[in-house]
């Protein structure tokens, strides 16, 4: 039989209102009382109903955070960097995984609409974000991380992912690499595009670079992979001889191919560049250069963001944008240029 808030006040001999105040508000009750109804509650074995006390409130303690990749460590460290800046507030953060699929986005922000979450953390999977405006409209605030809404309408966290392609090409083609190939994923998500956007400012600055883009369905490390075998199945004077991937999975798959193959050596005969940073990329065979983003410093500030929208929700949009930096190592030193 649990054990209910009657239970409490009657062994510590208050009222059931002195035992709420214990709980929610101690600040307001003597010491004394504090120390006798906390005896009592460990005595009884008392656990609060925190379901029932967020039905009344109408909000819950927790965060829903939707990311693109959980599998992504870069999506890892913007959640860690979040859970830590939200538990210093006494929040939670309720992970989502939308795989890039916009079905799978909708069922988690219908569950953290069930959830009554204080608000929602995303990465969305597209430009439409007619399903952001309507939760937003409902009462739920909305934080955009790694995006930037195209009217600046959602507060946001992001960094330059324009100006991270335009390094990661400019970094190549300084070598005095021509042929140089965008690996891409899906060039319908945002930050794809805007590092291909990137890409192609900085090879239209070096007179005789060429820029191809090769579109994969997933940014995952399988699909690199497969980038790489299908590179190394062409005659050599039809491979490029420098990769930007879109992010370092796809780059660590590059490498992987080619080291099975053992037919393209990096850098000599191709120079390879990811993005992200992640911690695979230093610990790579070949360590790899990479653009790195403040990831964990991301899901902080977007933590931050929502909190002051919690504050003031009548105040305008905010909006974060961290700066890319160009890490170089092995994957881009070659002794031949």
């Amino acid at each position: 039989m649990s054990v209910s808030v009657k239970d409490v006040a009657a062994a510590a001999s208050v009222s059931v209102g002195t035992v709420s105040n214990v709980l929610n508000q101690p600040a307001k009750v003597s010491p004394e009382t504090v120390e006798r109804v906390q005896r009592a509650i460990a005595e009884l074995g008392y656990v609060r109903n925190d379901a029932a006390r967020q039905l009344r409130a109408g909000r819950s303690r927790s965060i829903g955070l939707v990311v693109l990749d959980v599998r992504n460590p870069f999506f890892t460290d913007v959640a860690r960097g979040a859970e830590s800046r939200a538990a210093e507030e006494g929040l939670s953060v309720l992970l989502g995984n939308s795989d890039e699929t916009a079905h799978r986005e909708d069922s988690y922000l219908d569950l953290f609409r069930e959830q009554r979450v204080n608000g929602v953390l995303i990465t969305p999977t597209s430009d439409d974000l007619s399903h952001l405006e309507r939760l937003r409209d409902g009462g739920t605030p909305v934080i955009l991380v790694d995006r930037e809404a195209p009217d600046g309408s959602f507060s946001s966290v992001a960094v330059d992912d324009v100006e991270g392609g335009y390094l990661a090409a400019s970094h190549l083609a300084s070598l005095g690499r021509r042929r140089l190939a965008y690996l891409a994923g899906p060039l319908g998500i945002a930050q794809v595009a805007d590092r291909l956007e990137g890409a192609r400012r900085a090879v239209a600055e070096h007179v005789g670079a060429t820029l191809e883009v090769i579109e994969m369905p997933a940014l995952s490390v399988l699909q690199g992979r497969a980038a790489g075998v299908a590179i190394i199945a062409r005659p050599p004077e039809e491979r490029p001889d420098a990769i930007f991937a879109a992010n370092d999975l796809l780059a660590v798959g590059v490498l992987q191919a080619f080291a099975m193959m053992s037919e393209v050596r990096v850098p000599d005969d191709i120079a390879l560049i990811g993005y992200d940073d992640i911690d695979f990329a230093a610990a790579a065979v070949v360590p790899l250069s990479s653009i790195r983003q403040p990831a964990s410093e991301i899901g902080s500030a977007a933590v931050d963001l929502l909190l002051r929208e919690l504050a003031d929700a009548s105040g305008s949009p905010d909006h974060v944008r961290f700066r890319p930096e160009l890490v170089i190592r092995a994957s881009t030193q070659s002794s031949n240029v």
